[in-house]
C-alpha cells in the first residue's frame, strides 16, 4: 500500500542532502526511511529518479510515494471501548486522549480500528481504504471525545454524505492559554507551506468557521466551548493559535512549557459533543462524551 505527495523546496532548504530535507519536512519517518525510498525509485526530483545525496534546488518539486511497512496490517484487538451508543448500524464511543484511530507508520496496532473489529465482527468497510473500515471521520491522537464508526457500507455512505454536507453538529471543550475573544472566528486554513505535518491561517486556504464561547477562566487560563461550523485539520488549534491563546498542552501549536503548571501533558481537547440525524433512521441524536479526568480538574480549579 502506497500514497504519494508532492512539495516544493523552499529558499532555507538549499543546500540540504535529499535525505536529509525529507526526513525534516516528514519527522514522523528517518532518513533511512527515505534512503531506501530514494533507492527504490520512489522519490521524484522534478519528474526524475534521484539520489540520496542529491541537493534539490529552491523551486524544485519533489514527489514521495511512502510505502507503508509491511507490518501494518489490519488484527481484531480486544481492547475496552467506552460506548456511548451502539446498534445495527452505527457505533459511537468516548475516545480515550492517547489513542490513534486507525493504523498508520508508527501506530501499527492498538488503534481504534483494531479495537472496533474486535468489537463489531462482522464490521464492513463501505470504503476502497482497507486500513480505515467504518471510520467516517477522525480525532487527533492526544484528542479525546465522541468517535462515530459505521458498522455497514450503507451507514458509512449515509455518515460520509452528513459530514460532507455539514449536517453533523460538532461541539468541543477545550482549555487555552489566555481568553480568546468570543464569536465566530472565520480564517481560512491550508498545509503549512514547510511543516508538511502542520495546517496555517492562509488567505488562499479553504474556509474555516468555528463558533468560540468562554465558559470559565482567570488571569492564566480559559475553558472554551467551540462550535464547528468547518471541520478543517487541526482547526481549532490552527485557530487558537492565530488569536493568540493557543490550546493548553499543545506541542505543536502552543508551547511545550506552559502546560507545566497544570500538568497538561497532551493537548486539552475534547469533543464534547455531536449532534446528528441517524444515517438509517433518520431519528435525532445527541451523543456526548464527559470531560476528561486532567480537563475535569482545571474546570473546577476555574469554578
Amino acid at each position: 500500500m502506497t500514497q504519494t505527495e508532492a512539495i516544493i523546496v523552499q529558499e532555507e532548504e538549499i543546500g540540504q542532502r535529499l535525505d536529509k530535507l525529507l526526513s525534516q519536512r516528514f519527522p514522523t519517518f528517518s532518513r533511512t526511511y527515505f534512503q531506501s525510498l530514494i533507492e527504490k525509485g520512489f522519490v521524484l526530483v522534478n519528474g526524475d529518479q534521484s539520489k540520496k545525496r542529491e541537493k534539490p534546488d529552491v523551486g524544485d518539486e519533489i514527489e514521495i510515494c511512502f510505502e507503508l511497512p509491511p507490518e501494518i496490517s489490519l488484527e481484531a484487538e480486544n481492547i475496552p471501548l467506552d460506548i456511548l451508543y451502539e446498534d445495527d448500524h452505527i457505533i459511537a464511543v468516548n475516545k480515550p486522549a492517547g489513542m490513534v484511530v486507525h493504523p498508520a507508520p508508527g501506530h501499527p496496532k492498538s488503534t481504534f480500528v483494531n479495537a472496533l473489529l474486535f468489537h463489531c465482527k462482522s464490521l464492513q468497510s463501505g470504503q476502497n481504504d482497507a486500513l480505515r473500515p467504518g471510520i467516517v471521520h477522525r480525532l487527533d491522537k492526544d484528542t479525546s471525545g465522541v468517535l462515530i464508526a459505521a458498522k455497514t457500507s450503507e451507514a458509512h455512505r449515509a455518515l460520509v454524505e452528513l459530514f460532507s454536507s455539514r449536517q453533523i453538529q460538532k461541539t468541543y471543550v477545550t482549555v487555552a492559554i489566555g481568553t480568546p475573544p468570543e464569536g465566530r472566528v472565520n480564517a481560512p486554513i491550508k498545509r503549512h507551506f514547510i511543516r508538511r505535518q502542520e495546517m496555517c491561517v492562509d488567505p488562499t486556504g479553504k474556509e474555516a468557521i468555528s463558533d468560540i464561547k468562554v465558559l470559565r477562566k482567570n488571569t492564566t487560563v480559559s475553558f472554551l466551548e467551540i462550535g464547528l461550523i468547518t471541520g478543517r485539520t487541526h482547526q481549532i488549534r490552527v485557530h487558537l493559535k492565530h488569536l493568540r491563546t493557543p490550546v493548553l498542552g499543545d506541542q505543536v501549536y502552543g508551547s511545550a512549557t506552559a502546560g507545566t503548571k497544570y500538568h497538561a501533558s497532551r493537548q486539552l481537547l475534547h469533543a464534547a459533543r455531536v449532534k446528528l440525524n441517524h444515517p438509517i433512521t433518520k431519528q435525532p441524536l445527541i451523543l456526548t462524551a464527559p470531560l476528561p479526568k486532567d480537563m475535569l480538574l482545571i474546570w473546577k480549579d476555574l469554578g
